[in-house]
């Protein structure tokens, strides 16, 4: 049964995401504004970095429960759970990917999108 909670816009969305991703210690945290680029095909690709296949776990489920708390959303789609190196969840216009670290250097997705808006979100420590 579909919520009766109103849609987030993808602004508010990507704060949620980043949120989850904090919430179980995620690393590298990137958030790409694609609004701006022609053809993009969100609104937000939203990428950090895990330490082990468990963490993977353990932060897509943080962003999928922040995202659920806030607005009774599920993921349209998701990809990736068994490989348990990178975890793709699809919120149509915010994109998630919860990389291995080796595996995000290999994909490097921030280099595909190069023209976009990028902001980067320090840990707690204050490092990036």
């Amino acid at each position: 049964m579909k919520s009766t909670l109103v849609r987030q816009d993808s602004d508010t969305l990507a704060d949620i995401v980043v949120r989850g991703m904090q919430d179980k210690k995620a690393s590298d945290i990137v958030v790409m504004n694609l609004k701006d680029l022609k053809n993009s095909i969100a609104d937000y690709f939203i990428i950090c970095s895990a330490n082990s296949d468990t963490q993977i776990e353990a932060i897509a489920r943080s962003v999928e429960e922040e995202v659920e708390k806030a607005s009774g959303e599920s993921p349209w789609q998701t990809e990736g759970r068994t490989n348990r190196e990178w975890v793709l969840l699809d919120y149509v216009d915010v994109v998630v990917h919860v990389f291995l670290r080796d595996r995000r250097k290999f994909y490097a997705l921030e280099e595909l999108w190069g023209d976009a808006e990028i902001s980067y979100i320090e840990n707690e420590e204050g490092a990036r």
